[in-house]
């Protein structure tokens, strides 16, 4: 089988490579992400003319029309600068949830803006009690006239302080833990009754608790059928999953060529540590765990593929996911643990895009669940 990128993938990995190479270097990076907005909207908008926020959106609607073959390629590359945009929590989480709604009239409002760099949104699901488990939900929404009244409060929305829209998830029936009953909301940052507490994540992203007093939402603004949140959801949540472990195998394959091109320029002992046997055998393991990681993900590139002809389910489709995530997760905490261990102190400073790289590593393995998480979900089904 030919595990190749196509002509068309190849072309926007190179533009998004030599991009980070001569536009958005680490340094260029340190500065944005200390300004006041925490990312810059000149970069923002160079995203928006080179087509890179329309990857996933249907052409009918000015989008590329990509799959997740796609959006993996642009993933991988931006991995490898470690770009601060808010581009997960708009185009991958986001962006995918609107893409699949069912609301075609929010549909036609919402995707142009976000193709043309005008729209951002996060998707804010988690809360205090739910640790990585979706389905557990107090946030609740109640039918009144003409719409429905959300109360309750959001943990960890990231890139929420940078969105003009959040995608929320609500009860409007069954118990706490059932998988009915969850509908999805799309609701905007200055509708009455939200408000944002905002923080710095520890790599470099911002996040925000978001709580609910009584928000008035339109029955417009539901992104599918009342009661089909988890469904909808779960649709999604494969491809989010692989666009995710894209990024990390981008920041892991970087990581690798750093840590060789140090090994080799460090001199401990007269000679240079990278002539030392027993670190040869450890950037080995490095570059053994990468090719797995990359072998999996490829894998789960191929199951999007199947899933899209009909040839498998969704349930096959996510089960490849998990098993994706998992060790994607066992090979980013070993490259990230070696890299740092083998830099020394200077890998854990500021000063070095090094420690950047793992926090963002760090990140991504507990974004919708760690390694532990998805192990045991790839077990149950």
């Amino acid at each position: 089988m030919n595990f190749d990128f196509t002509e068309e993938q190849t072309m926007i990995m190179d533009g998004i490579s030599r991009y980070v190479r001569e536009e958005y270097d680490f340094d260029v990076r340190r500065i944005i992400k200390d300004s006041n907005d925490g990312y810059s909207k000149e970069v923002w908008r160079r995203f928006s003319e080179l087509g890179w926020l329309s990857i996933p959106f249907d052409e009918v609607y000015g989008g590329f029309g990509g799959n997740p073959d796609d959006l993996a390629s642009v993933m991988i590359e931006l991995g490898k600068g470690a770009i601060i945009e808010p581009y997960v929590a708009s185009i991958v989480l986001f962006g995918a949830l609107i893409n699949e709604s069912s609301n075609e009239s929010l549909k036609k409002e919402i995707i142009p803006k976000i193709i043309n760099g005008d729209y951002k949104g996060s998707f804010a699901y988690i809360e205090e009690q739910s640790r990585f488990e979706i389905t557990d939900i107090k946030t609740s929404a109640t039918k009144c006239n003409g719409g429905y009244t959300l109360r309750g409060q959001k943990l960890a929305v990231i890139d929420a302080d940078k969105s003009d829209g959040f995608i929320v998830s609500a009860r409007t029936d069954s118990s706490q833990f059932s998988t009915d009953g969850i509908s999805l909301f799309l609701v905007e940052p200055e509708a009455q009754g939200v408000s944002l507490s905002n923080y710095k994540t520890m790599d470099g992203h911002s996040a925000s608790v978001i709580t609910f007093e009584d928000t008035f939402v339109s029955d417009e603004n539901l992104i599918c059928a009342v009661g089909n949140g988890y469904s909808h959801i779960k649709s999604v949540m494969p491809q989010i999953l692989l666009a995710l472990c894209s990024e990390a195998l981008g920041i892991m394959e970087t990581l690798n060529k750093l840590t060789v091109e140090y090994s080799k320029t460090r001199t401990q002992f007269g000679s240079p540590i990278g002539s030392f046997q027993a670190l040869q055998h450890r950037m080995v393991d490095n570059f053994m765990a990468y090719e797995q990681a990359k072998s999996m993900v490829y894998r789960g590139l191929c199951e999007a593929n199947n899933y899209s002809s009909g040839s498998i389910d969704l349930d096959e489709f996510t089960r490849v996911a998990h098993a994706v995530k998992a060790l994607v997760a066992k090979s980013s905490k070993q490259i990230g643990d070696e890299s740092i261990q083998i830099h020394g102190g200077i890998g854990m400073t500021d000063e070095l895009n090094i420690g950047h790289l793992v926090k963002r590593l760090m990140m991504i393995n507990v974004e919708f669940g760690d390694g532990d998480f998805h192990q045991k979900c790839f077990g149950q089904n």
